[in-house]
């Protein structure tokens, strides 16, 4: 069977929105704000992240070896782990994050995990340069920041979520994140513990699926606080340099108690050679 990334694009006319957040709850030194207008060209973009079956297309075409194969190593979280898992070195501040050698996209919990039954997961411990290897393997390229969340609305101007502003309407779960007291127990309320199939869930106005929750999603942009002041925005493409790369989506880890960046309008920079069990990527045209 030909796996096809491009397959499940979604057409948008582009137009004029209001992109940030000014949320009371946010986090407005990650620069979610001021809410600035924005005009944007047509794209096209993902329905989904991409899966695992795609990312398999793509490291048998072309032989790719990723950050986390190269260096022997990645971030796991440590509730996936194995009770009898050995103790690793943990990240400072957040020690949930583990050190673990051997854990890669085939081998997401580390050595003796695999990924059976996760062939429509979202592929994870892909580093912004495993993405964009990627991306222009597929004939695309990774959407700016802009672009992923004038598609992550909807067509909702300025709701909290994809869907509008109640988090579970009619007590409906609506997105994969983290259910219980983080870090110690998620309850899977939401029916997954871990990552979820991309197409899970319902999709937003716009046909895309899971873009609060489930996977970090790496954009091109440059990641910084600070917005230029002209408006509206022309296709923006974030800053000429920089250090980290812009993530947005949150992912199946994110708790109020700790991060609600599943909010569209919330961002995250990120060291570009970072990997992890939760980030992932989604393709644009």
């Amino acid at each position: 069977m030909t796996v096809d990334p491009l397959a499940r694009m979604v057409g948008l006319p582009g137009g004029t929105f209001q992109m940030g957040s000014e949320d009371p709850g946010g986090y407005p030194s990650d620069g979610e704000g001021p809410i600035r207008e924005v005009r944007l060209s047509p794209f096209r973009i993902s329905a989904t992240p991409a899966t695992n079956d795609e990312f398999a297309a793509f490291a048998a075409a072309t032989g790719h070896h990723t950050t986390a194969e190269d260096e022997g190593w990645s971030y796991v979280f440590a509730g996936h782990l194995p009770d009898e898992f050995p103790d690793t070195r943990g990240v400072v501040g957040a020690e949930w994050w583990r050190q673990v050698f051997g854990a890669d996209w085939r081998h997401p919990e580390g050595p003796g995990s695999d990924l059976a039954d996760r062939a429509d997961h979202p592929v994870v411990h892909v580093s912004w340069f495993d993405a964009v290897a990627f991306a222009t393997w597929a004939g695309g390229r990774l959407p700016t920041e802009a672009e992923w969340e004038f598609a992550a609305r909807g067509g909702l101007d300025q709701v909290r979520l994809p869907w509008g502003d109640e988090m579970r309407p009619g007590g409906e779960h609506r997105c994969n994140i983290w259910t219980g007291a983080f870090p110690v127990e998620d309850t899977a309320e939401d029916g997954y513990a871990g990552t979820c199939p991309v197409d899970a869930f319902e999709p937003n106005g716009y046909g895309l699926f899971n873009c609060s929750g489930n996977v970090w999603e790496w954009c091109n942009d440059y990641f910084s606080s600070r917005h230029p002041l002209e408006r509206p925005l022309l296709d923006p493409a974030g800053p000429p340099m920089g250090v980290d790369r812009v993530t947005k989506g949150g992912s199946h880890l994110c708790h109020d108690s700790y991060c609600n960046r599943y909010r569209p309008g919330a961002r995250l920079g990120t060291t570009p050679d970072s990997t992890t069990g939760h980030q992932g990527l989604r393709l644009a045209v």
